[in-house]
């Protein structure tokens, strides 16, 4: 093996092209030979973030009252549809269909579906639906029925209050108040887990 070292030899030309070599500057300060240097300020953005609970109370409320009215409208076209239905079918023995009967249990399941879906505004509407409507009178007129009948003295006396004291007694309005109380649950357990 050779011991022979090979040295670059530069022509002074090139040293004239490349100039000299530089120092490197300190990297605290990298811009001090700049003229026009100006601090760096940082950027305002004009857009406001919005706070996800700046809403949630519009949407409580709204949701809340859906549910307080829409829910005693359905559970009332609902009792009053299925009266009809029950005097029509089976006292009567009959097959025939009363159009009226069959609007008023779809408009009343139709109208349960939208306290449900009142869920997606906040849990509050089915909730409160819920417990207002049918888990209250329900547990009432099961623990003590005279509370049932006396409430029904103060209700108009018309085919409406025969249905609604037919499924207070016989535990439709509980279980359609405990079915709109696990809606709403299910809205807000659904929402805490995103």
């Amino acid at each position: 093996m050779s011991s022979h070292r090979y040295v670059a030899k530069y022509d002074d030309e090139d040293y004239q092209e490349y100039g000299e070599y530089e120092q490197p500057k300190d990297p605290r300060r990298p811009y001090e030979d700049v003229e026009s240097y100006e601090p760096y300020e940082p950027f305002e953005d004009d857009v406001e973030t919005e706070d996800p609970r700046a809403g949630r109370g519009v949407r409580r409320v709204l949701s809340g009252a859906g549910g307080l009215i829409l829910t005693p409208v359905a559970l009332g076209l609902l009792s009053w549809g299925g009266l009809r239905q029950q005097m029509l079918i089976q006292a009567t023995l009959s097959t025939q269909r009363d159009v009226l009967s069959i609007s008023l249990l779809a408009g009343g399941g139709i109208l349960l579906l939208a306290v449900g879906l009142l869920g997606a505004l906040s849990a509050t509407g089915p909730i409160l639906g819920g417990l207002v409507w049918g888990v209250a009178p329900g547990v009432a007129a099961a623990a003590v029925p005279e509370w049932g009948f006396r409430l029904m003295k103060y209700l108009p006396q018309n085919d409406v209050t025969y249905g609604v004291t037919s499924w207070l007694f016989i535990g439709g309005l509980l279980g359609t108040g405990f079915l709109l109380v696990g809606a709403g649950l299910a809205s807000r357990l659904a929402r805490r887990r995103r």
